[in-house]
């Protein structure tokens, strides 16, 4: 059912401009009701609510459930943090700069958007063990890691990293950081610019020849 939704996606006419404004809509309005309420209670009815839609039609019409909707959350929210931190990591210079940089762009875009990784933690958590939106979402994770273990090599190679294993320092890094988020979920009130420059120092420590 899965491959003959992205099926009829792929053959559907395009959209018209205020349909792709109204998808957006829906989408970012779940991506709040999902960060504050909870998967569970990220329903249509509950959507379009908050988005102030007459009925849950206009949602069924855009989206074919909610598992649609979901895969649709997922995508923009990593859409949305790709296009924030890419710049960040651009301007900087150099292999330690750049990790630096990746560490401080990641817990900023968690203060100004705690809503988007927050929905993101809330959506993937429920997703089915076996289902292939949770496959494709850790290969699309592995992909990003493989990229910064191969980043971290070369940064080895051009001798401003030491000797270490950089697939595992690059799980310590994303695992430091989703911590963070985590934790931001429990205590609003974290100064997460404080923690990035808290990782930034450490991993740079860490990983740093002398």
């Amino acid at each position: 059912m899965q491959a003959n939704n992205r099926l009829d996606k792929q053959s559907a006419p395009a959209r018209t401009f205020s349909e792709q404004a109204r998808r957006a809509q829906i989408v970012d309005v779940a991506i709040r009701v999902a960060a504050t309420a909870g998967y569970g209670n990220t329903s249509f009815a509950r959507i379009a609510k908050e988005a102030g839609l007459s009925s849950t039609g206009i949602i069924s019409y855009n989206f074919a459930g909610k598992d649609d909707l979901m895969r649709e959350v997922i995508a923009e929210v990593l859409r949305v943090a790709g296009a924030y931190v890419q710049p960040r990591l651009d301007a900087a210079a150099g292999p330690r700069a750049k990790l630096r940089a990746y560490i401080l762009a990641n817990t900023a875009f968690l203060a100004d958007y705690p809503n988007h990784l927050r929905a993101l933690v809330e959506v993937v958590t429920n997703l089915p063990r076996d289902g292939a939106d949770r496959a494709q979402y850790l290969a699309q994770m592995d992909a990003i890691l493989s990229f910064h273990t191969d980043y971290v090599r070369q940064g080895q190679a051009a001798g401003e990293f030491r000797d270490l294993d950089a697939r595992i320092m690059v799980i310590a890094i994303q695992g430091a950081i989703d911590a963070v988020v985590l934790r931001k979920t429990r205590e609003p009130d974290l100064d997460v610019a404080a923690c990035g420059r808290e990782l930034a120092d450490l991993f740079d420590q860490a990983t740093r020849k002398l």
